[in-house]
Order: C-alpha cells, then structure tokens, then sequence
C-alpha cells in the first residue's frame, strides 16, 4: 500500500501497479491477474486515449464546439468499464469517453453532442450507457433512481430489470460539493441500494483545487453516509479494475453502495475553453505527466512478455484507423434539423410551444430566402 501527500494530508493509496510497471502487494486490494486480459486493457488505454487526441485536434480546428479532455484519467475509466456486466447501468458525467468506449458507444456520437448536431447521440438502453450529463452531480441521483428501480422491480417480481444489476455512477471531485451527490449519497446508504460511485478525483474543479471543497480525502466522506470508500490510485488500471469489481459484487449481492475515489489527474485543461496555466503550475502537471497510466502499463507487459514488438504494432496501427475514422465521421455528421428541440421538448407539445415552433419555422424560411440567389 503506498503513501502519498495530498493537500489534505497522509491517506492509504491502494495499488498494484507501481509507476515503474511493477506488481505491488496491497493489504486490502488483491487481484487475480489470471482473470484480467492486460493486453486488452492496454488497447483501450491506447484507442481511449487517441479518441481524446483527435477530438482535441477537430476542435481547434472548428469542426467541434468544445471538447472536455481525459488525458491522465485513462486508467480509472478503463479499468472500471472492464468490470461491468451487460446488464450494468452506467451513468456518465461528460468527460467518461474510455467508458464510453469500452461500452461498444459509436464514438462519432460523442463527437456529434459537441459539434452541436445532436441532442445525445445515442439510446442509453442499446449499451446501457447513459447520455452525458453536462449539470454537475444529477447524474447521481439519477444512478441512484436506477438503482432504486432495480430493487423495486425485484421486489415485485416483475420489470426487465436483472436482479443481478449494479449501477456505476461516475463523478468528479467537484461534484462531491453538490447537493444532488449528497442527496444520492443519503438515498443509497439509506436503502442499501446496489450502485457503486466512482470518483474521479482529479484534483481540479475547473479552477478550484479539492483542497478548497474538503479537509478530508474524497473516500473518507463516504463513512459519514454509511457506507464504505476506499481510494487507489487512479493512474494504475488494475487498482481501479480490482476495487470496481469487488464494489460491484458487493453490490449485486445486496451489500449497498461504495464510494471508490481514484486519484489521478486531469493533465488538460478543463475544456478546449479553459486555460490552466492561469491557476495551476507547470511543474505540478509535469510530475503527473511522469506517472502516465499507459507508459505503466506498457513497461509491465513489456517486462512480463505479454506485448512484442507486433503487439505493439497492431494496436498503433488501431489507433490510426481510429483517427481516420473520427476525422472522416465528424465532418460527414449531417446538420439538424432545426425544429428537433421544439419537437423532443414535451411528449404532447403545449400550445404556447406549437406557436413559438411555428415562428421558428417562419423565421428559417426567411433566413433561407435571404440566402438564396438572386
């Protein structure tokens, strides 16, 4: 188990791989390797990461609106999303694109929320991955409603839901100072319901350093609830796989929520809007940058034998492909039609609505005349 400084003092980081690609012993967190596919996990470190890279890429050059970076988090994401189960529910904040990934979600779907061409991109129920949630801690409460549902429909004996479904709600630190995450929090512990949140503590809440929302490290909050935290380090993908898939379990079997922070780092900026080198230091982001989850992971498969040099190969080639195929697959998005948010605001649209649709549709045809040559 290491030891790491934070600003809020010493706290149990649980590991099992070092920064240097090398198996640990951990007291609390144990890990059968023979269960996990590592060459798996490093392909989707790899592609996640590429996802990341070139969507940072086509927003600067104005094929994307805005772009929330991941670069740092690869890790916790990945190795939570191996663990899920097909009936899993997840529920995302906007920034879980490895998750995401890792669901079988088109990427060019996400591509097409921040180009501004679709209202989500995606049925939740096709992946059991939910639409991104841009408001700060509701998804939360909306896992934790999930959840609730699933026992309910046990209960009664009726519903499509599995019994053996966990929810995985994921959040930032940020969030931890909402009160929708705090509402879910007392709901959960509460009814001992079968959801694990999964914390992302990477440090900065846009601007504000966790040391500003709490005296106390992420996990600890979760006792104050009733249930349990455990923290690992969030740039070691098997810590992060080995915690999620015992919080699952527990769940699944009725031992109610857990709260599992990963501590890692948000190397980007907050957004392609953001500048972080207006509040944070350029040394702090190079220390990180030295405990990079992938280059860990590489130097284990490499010293274990698992990956060659055609291994390697295969997943650069992948990755290519990946980005030809998002360069090519946002700029064929096709433009909205510009009635889709009257039309999927109501179920059964107000009048007041169906006048003000009919003035947009007036106001378009204008707009389209004025454009049209003379």
């Amino acid at each position: 188990m290491a030891e790491l400084q934070t600003p809020e003092g010493n706290e149990p980081l649980h590991q099992l791989l070092t920064p240097d690609g090398s198996t640990a012993q951990d007291e609390l967190l144990s890990l059968d390797l023979a269960t996990v596919d590592p060459c798996a996990l490093y392909r989707d470190l790899v592609l996640t990461r590429r996802l990341d890279s070139e969507a940072i890429a086509l927003q600067r050059q104005g094929e994307l609106g805005l772009w929330p970076s991941l670069l740092g988090q690869e890790a916790a994401q990945v190795g939570a999303a191996h663990v899920l189960l097909e009936q899993d529910m997840v529920f995302p904040t906007y920034r879980e694109h490895g998750v995401a990934h890792c669901r079988g979600v088109d990427p060019i779907s996400l591509l097409g929320l921040f180009r501004g061409t679709t209202l989500g991109g995606w049925d939740p129920y096709d992946r059991n991955f939910n639409l991104y949630t841009l408001v700060i801690g509701a998804q939360t409460l909306h896992a934790v409603g999930y959840a609730m549902g699933v026992l309910r429909d046990d209960a009664m004996g009726s519903g499509d839901v599995n019994r053996d479904t966990a929810v995985l709600a994921f959040l930032g630190d940020g969030a931890l100072s909402e009160g929708e995450t705090n509402e879910a929090f007392v709901w959960a512990a509460a009814q001992q319901l079968p959801v694990v949140f999964f914390c992302q503590n990477n440090q900065w809440a846009i601007s504000a350093p966790y040391r500003t929302q709490s005296r106390i490290p992420a996990a600890r909050r979760a006792s104050g609830f009733g249930f349990s935290g455990i923290r690992v380090d969030g740039n070691d993908v098997f810590a992060c796989l080995a915690a999620t898939r015992e919080a699952l379990n527990k769940a699944r079997s009725g031992g109610g929520p857990t709260l599992i922070e990963a501590l890692t780092y948000r190397v980007n900026a907050h957004t392609t809007a953001d500048d972080a080198t207006r509040y944070r230091s350029a040394a702090e982001t190079e220390d990180w940058t030295n405990r990079d989850p992938l280059a860990r992971l590489h130097a284990y498969l490499s010293a274990e034998g698992l990956g060659d040099t055609d291994f390697f190969a295969d997943v650069d080639a992948r990755s290519d492909a990946l980005a030809e195929r998002l360069r090519a697959g946002c700029r064929a998005l096709p433009e909205p039609d510009p009635t889709l948010p009257f039309e999927h605001t109501y179920a059964d649209m107000p009048d007041d609505l169906r006048q003000q649709l009919r003035e947009h549709h007036a106001f378009v045809a204008s707009m389209e005349r004025s454009e049209a040559p003379q």
